[in-house]
């Protein structure tokens, strides 16, 4: 049997590795569109605010616990955090929350020291675009 000629060398030159034949091209629209979801849905979160109570005159000293409620528009509890103090509260109390825009209702229950019922404090939040919302709590007078 007569073997085949061997060809001649290729006069054409390899292709050369572009970047259309790497690995991470392949990938690139599922990484865009992951991307783009993640941004997304980054946007379209509840923002983070932060809620700053001044607890203003007399008579906190004596608070021994303070529950801090936040309600919505229909009733239900957006938030609710309790902080307890053994010699009473600081003059701001921060709560961090995520809250849409809108107008909330805020309860603060204080608990005082050698008493069993508990004060009732209630605040309107108006909530905008801030991201920190300020409000000054004042105890009803002991007389009510």
């Amino acid at each position: 049997m007569a073997e085949a000629p061997e060809s001649p060398p290729s006069s054409r030159p390899e292709p050369r590795a572009g970047w259309r034949s790497h690995p991470l091209a392949k990938r690139l629209p599922v990484i865009l569109l992951a991307a783009l979801g993640l941004w997304l849905w980054r946007v379209t979160a509840t923002p983070e605010r932060e809620l700053v109570f001044e607890l203003e005159g007399s008579g906190w000293a004596s608070a021994r616990a303070l529950d801090i409620q936040v309600l919505g528009a229909d009733g239900h509890i957006e938030k609710r955090e309790e902080r307890f103090f053994p010699s009473g509260p600081p003059p701001r109390v921060e709560v961090q929350t995520a809250l849409p825009e809108g107008t909330f209702r805020a309860l603060v229950f204080v608990k005082r020291e050698g008493q069993e019922a508990r004060l009732r404090v209630e605040d309107t939040l108006s909530v905008g675009e801030e991201a920190r919302i300020v409000r000054q709590l004042r105890l009803p007078d002991a007389s009510r």
